[in-house]
């Protein structure tokens, strides 16, 4: 008998790529310092969270104690999901009620729950490439088999043959991510359409329901007025799992929400479900502050516009140099084509000159690397002239 869970030790012994290369961030900056490691891999917000966050922490620290830190109703507090439900209706109209509405630990924590309130044995969860590689972790611990829709490479939309070929009688989600990591790209009004009429022929060719997760965390990263359309509006079967990490830079704060569209057949079951999954991952009751701190600060972002700026810096100076990359429209990643065929060995070169970027491997493609631009304006200028001398050596 094994002494512990195996599949369990193998995650907890082999660090996600990204966090590996975080993790040898930190060690190589007691070495060169801080100012001279490059490091493009962790998608933490360097912007800070806006003065209203601050703000409403100050006000609510100093009112009742007790009710501030106590336990909340296992679903969220009522007020709260009252208040994220008139938000989501004011934007997009989508008759939302709080009903509908599971307050979380932040993506990830929604994204696990979601699975695990869904999938059974023989099930399979789609992802479009490129994804977030803890999409197959969250899938897989939930007892799924794990699939993955090719990249699109010319346009990062989704490639619908492959699509076709991928989605079967056994799916029972399709996960997507828009605004994207890791490439930024936003999928099309027209992407979208086209991903929900293919929905709805497969539900009526297999005969039950195909659920659509829609991560986004990034909704509101978005630049040059692009539209996100909100998922639940396009298509019944929907979840939409959300934080607000990005949007008001308090990632380590892990907040978000699972909302189960209330067009879907079934979502009284769907939604207790859930329930029943963060009851069973122990995931009952999120941060009480926290809960209170967001239902206060509905509709606030953090500089969203610093980013656009980072972006720009970047894409202008790499593409410059005479990199090729994905130009984002959300999200604050820069996707670049490794300028050898092994993104892995280009990263590592890129080490050389202390640039820390993710090779795109694990996240379902090959051949890009990823470089996380919430870092400060500052890096991103000093950083211009070791791109350049890694540029060098390939021509």
């Amino acid at each position: 008998m094994a002494v512990v869970n195996e599949k369990m030790e193998a995650l907890g012994k082999v660090r996600s790529a990204i966090r590996d290369l975080f993790e040898y961030g930190l060690q190589r900056a007691k070495i060169v310092g801080a100012e001279n490691v490059y490091d493009y891999s962790l998608g933490n917000p360097s912007i800070p969270a806006p003065d209203c966050v601050k703000d409403t922490m100050i006000e609510l620290l100093e009112g009742d104690s007790v009710a501030l830190h106590g336990y909340t109703s296992a679903a969220g507090a009522d007020d709260v999901k009252e208040a994220v439900a008139a938000s989501i209706n004011e934007r997009f109209n989508a008759g939302v009620t709080k009903n509908d509405i599971y307050m979380t630990c932040g993506a990830a924590a929604s994204l696990t729950i979601s699975l695990n309130a869904l999938v059974c044995p023989g099930d399979e969860v789609v992802a479009v490439a490129p994804f977030f590689p803890e999409y197959r972790v969250f899938a897989q611990a939930a007892g799924a088999v794990f699939k993955v829709v090719k990249a699109d490479t010319e346009k990062f939309q989704i490639d619908f043959d492959s699509f076709e070929e991928t989605v079967g009688p056994n799916t029972k989600a399709v996960i997507i991510n828009s605004p994207n990591n890791p490439s930024g790209a936003v999928l099309s009004r027209e992407t979208i359409d086209r991903l929900c009429d293919a929905l709805r022929k497969k539900e009526a060719e297999y005969g039950h329901q195909i659920f659509l997760l829609s991560d986004e965390p990034y909704r509101e990263l978005v630049y040059d007025d692009i539209e996100v359309p909100y998922m639940i509006n396009e298509y019944d079967d929907t979840l939409v799992c959300y934080s607000y990490s990005k949007s008001l830079s308090m990632p380590g704060e892990r907040i978000g929400y699972i909302v189960v569209s209330n067009r879907m057949e079934g979502n009284t079951d769907v939604f207790a479900a859930v329930a029943g999954a963060g009851r069973a991952l122990g995931f009952v009751c999120a941060p009480s502050m926290m809960q209170k701190v967001i239902a206060k600060n509905q509709g606030k972002t953090s500089d969203i516009n610093a980013y656009r700026v980072n972006r720009d810096i970047l894409y202008n100076a790499l593409t410059g140099i005479g990199f090729e990359a994905v130009y984002p429209d959300g999200a604050f990643y820069l996707f670049v084509k490794s300028p050898e065929p092994d993104a892995k060995a280009f990263c590592e070169k890129a080490k050389k000159y202390d640039i820390l970027m993710v090779p795109s491997d694990s996240f379902g493609v090959e051949g890009y690397v990823r470089l996380a631009y919430c870092v400060s304006k500052d890096k991103i200028e000093r950083s211009i002239p070791a791109f350049e001398k890694l540029m060098a050596e390939y021509k």
